[in-house]
């Protein structure tokens, strides 16, 4: 390897959560993707992968409305919906359902760890 190559190395999320707030905290970002800041790993998926998965589950009826509500309105907040608070206790229902959903098809694609 040379001085101008670099080795990259790709790091697997550990599960759907760590990739939707992934996907939501870098597109926020300016330019859509996040810097690296001189670090060698990479994500095994880009932005545009994951939209169109979200898109997929979506047109398919594996994704709801509501599912896709709760995913934007908590990942914005960038936590989970607590299921023992009781206004967001139908929220933490849909919040598990929906990231079932996207672990499952992530899995499939090879994004996670497993």
């Amino acid at each position: 390897m040379t001085q101008t190559q670099t080795a990259y190395y790709q790091e697997k999320f550990h599960n759907a959560e760590q990739l939707w707030f992934w996907f939501l905290y870098s597109k926020s970002v300016q330019n859509g993707y996040v810097h690296s800041h001189g670090t060698p790993t990479r994500r095994p998926c880009e932005l545009l992968d994951v939209e169109r998965l979200i898109t997929k589950l979506y047109l398919c009826g594996k994704l709801t409305d509501e599912q896709l509500y709760v995913l934007k309105k908590f990942g914005d907040k960038r936590r989970a919906p607590h299921q023992y608070i009781w206004a967001e206790n139908r929220a933490a229902a849909l919040w598990r359902s929906a990231m079932e959903t996207i672990d499952i098809a992530a899995t499939e694609y090879g994004w996670l760890e497993k």
